[in-house]
């Protein structure tokens, strides 16, 4: 097993809540919600933070935590530790190189443990499609109280709803002001497709200090991602 030590952050009072909060709707959601993916619907949304933040606050509440980084295109996971040198990877485990042991990284958090994607590799949806992924999926419910998996913006590539098919819900993080309606309900139908229960979504990157930020992009962007990303998540372009 490898170790290391994460960046230590500082959230706001608001920002403490809001993870506490969205802990709690995860945890109201039923007690069969064990293994989650998160995702968008293009980069630069925040669902890898999400993704992080949400694991340390279960962690630092107790419970074990596995922090799995299955976006192995443009992976921003890897930004998060300061000490310790991460050698392997998801990537290295699911292409039968090393053991899931050898990925898998301790950290200075308590409780939480992470996997990060590791080389990106030529063929990541194959990769994340097969045996080796599922049996790891289900002898980390055995394992961990939670499985926090962070996935590539689904509005881009497919990879995330082939993960999704091996867990118990997923959240959709939509950047506020920046994606259409339109949009965001072409991602949940994708979703809807592998079977995998929706749990919500989350608006971030709300300007809580402008006026009238709801209706501000309303129309503006209606359609806009359409085709802008729609094959560059596959090129690695963030």
């Amino acid at each position: 097993m490898q170790s290391i030590e994460l960046k230590e952050e500082t959230l706001d009072f608001r920002s403490r809540e809001a993870f506490k909060t969205l802990r709690t709707n995860i945890d109201f959601s039923g007690e069969d919600v064990k293994v989650i993916c998160i995702t968008s619907c293009t980069p630069n949304e925040g669902k890898s933070s999400i993704s992080f933040e949400l694991a340390k606050s279960y962690a630092q509440m107790g419970r074990k935590v596995l922090l799995l980084d299955a976006d192995l295109r443009k992976s921003v996971m890897r930004q998060r530790h300061k000490k310790g040198k991460v050698r392997l990877g998801l990537v290295n485990y699911l292409a039968g190189k090393v053991s899931f042991e050898d990925a898998l990284c301790s950290t200075d958090v308590k409780n939480l443990y992470m996997v990060f994607s590791g080389p990106v590799p030529p063929n990541p949806s194959e990769l994340l499609g097969n045996s080796r992924f599922v049996r790891m999926i289900e002898n980390a419910r055995k394992e961990y109280d939670m499985v926090i998996i962070d996935t590539p913006p689904l509005g881009s590539v497919i990879d995330t709803a082939v993960v999704s098919k091996c867990c118990d819900g997923a959240v959709i993080v939509i950047q506020s002001g920046a994606i259409s309606y339109r949009f965001v309900k072409k991602v949940k139908e994708q979703l809807d497709v592998t079977g995998c229960r929706i749990l919500g979504c989350i608006l971030n990157k709300v300007n809580m200090t402008g006026k009238g930020y709801y209706g501000k992009y309303y129309g503006k962007y209606y359609g806009k991602y359409y085709g802008k990303y729609y094959g560059n998540y596959g090129d690695y372009g963030e």
